[in-house]
């Protein structure tokens, strides 16, 4: 995020904005509280919070779980599938744009006419964060913070999500779903001899989910994950590799992201040299709402956990994965995922 840029709109922003609209009191004359973020840092809040905005995908998702009618604004326009599942009021919110990653920036217009009370960032914690973060409250005069979340740390994160938002109760049912799936996850995994993997994806498959990235959290947790590399990207692309270096990893088993080259390697010479493939140890990963296993790496890693853990390990995972995607589909999106559905989602990945 250039800084310097961001300050100078901010204060273009800012005067536009106040001759149209005035200075909006964001607290909306509640009594405010402090709050302490994953960064450690202290902010002013209202004690009533109605109005939440988001500052990526990532936490679109995670707060969309917990208070889907406080979101004043989304980061990034709902995947086309998520049409199928998702109340269409949420289409019609303005877009804000986000903070971190992708391609798009954040809308000041859009967010300071939105006019919420707090902006949410959630995931994993970047290099000069606290400060970024601070210089955004002070400029815009809204409170910026950050709630740390990993795959091992989701029921930690909606803890602290239900504190900000005074939700403790309903957080504590999302944390304990978070923390079951995990524990679970982790026991198959410790039960198991781990499947040497390989995730690609691009338009030729040759970009992989390099080890120790935090976009291969699940991949790794489940597998003993084959792409190694010197510098794993933390961006949702991964590391761009040639099929040489495929050919000499020589996966066990492959996982082709969504829109990647998954039907097509069935018939190209090239794929059918690796085992994986010659001996149809390979699948897809169901997309929708979102991809499965997490790009964006929100709180939908759960549903990437349940399914691989399944396709990798079905005599350990014990569970019925329909039942499983129901309960997710119920809690986090709010909407009843029908088995003609889940068929569907699990097509080519089962």
């Amino acid at each position: 995020m250039n800084i310097k840029r961001l300050t100078a709109m901010l204060l273009a922003v800012l005067f536009c904005v106040g001759l149209l609209t005035g200075c909006a009191d964001t607290n909306g004359g509640s009594e405010t509280r402090t709050f302490t973020d994953s960064l450690g840092r202290t902010v002013e809040l209202p004690n009533d919070i109605s109005r939440v905005a988001v500052s990526g995908p990532l936490a679109q998702m995670t707060v969309f779980a917990l208070a889907p009618d406080r979101l004043v604004g989304i980061a990034s326009e709902w995947d086309a599938s998520a049409e199928e599942f998702l109340a269409t009021e949420y289409y019609d919110l303005p877009m804000l744009g986000q903070l971190y990653g992708g391609k798009g920036e954040l809308n000041l217009e859009e967010l300071l006419t939105a006019d919420p009370q707090v902006v949410i960032d959630v995931g994993e914690t970047k290099d000069d964060m606290a400060a970024e973060l601070d210089d955004l409250s002070t400029q815009t005069g809204i409170p910026f913070v950050h709630i740390t979340m990993t795959t091992s740390t989701m029921d930690a994160a909606y803890r602290k999500l239900g504190e900000l938002l005074n939700m403790p109760d309903e957080a504590e049912t999302l944390a304990a779903y978070c923390r079951n799936v995990y524990d679970r996850t982790v026991n198959i995994s410790e039960s198991v001899e781990k499947v040497r993997l390989l995730y690609c994806l691009g338009d030729e498959g040759h970009n992989v989910i390099a080890r120790g990235s935090y976009h291969a959290e699940v991949i790794d947790l489940l597998s003993d994950n084959v792409a190694v590399v010197d510098d794993p990207s933390s961006r949702g692309t991964g590391n761009e590799v040639d099929m040489e270096q495929i050919l000499v990893w020589n996966p066990d088993f492959i996982v082709f992201a969504p829109q990647s080259v998954y039907a097509s390697v069935g018939t190209d010479a090239t794929w059918l040299t690796l085992d994986a493939v010659k001996e149809g140890n390979y699948c897809e990963v169901p997309m929708g709402p979102y991809n499965w296993m997490g790009f964006p790496p929100s709180v939908q890693r759960l549903l990437g956990m349940m399914w691989l853990a399944k396709v990798l390990y079905p005599d350990a995972a014990d569970y019925d994965l329909y039942e499983e995607c129901r309960e997710y589909f119920s809690l986090f999106y709010h909407c009843e995922l029908t088995r003609e559905q889940f068929d569907a989602l699990t097509a080519n990945s089962l």
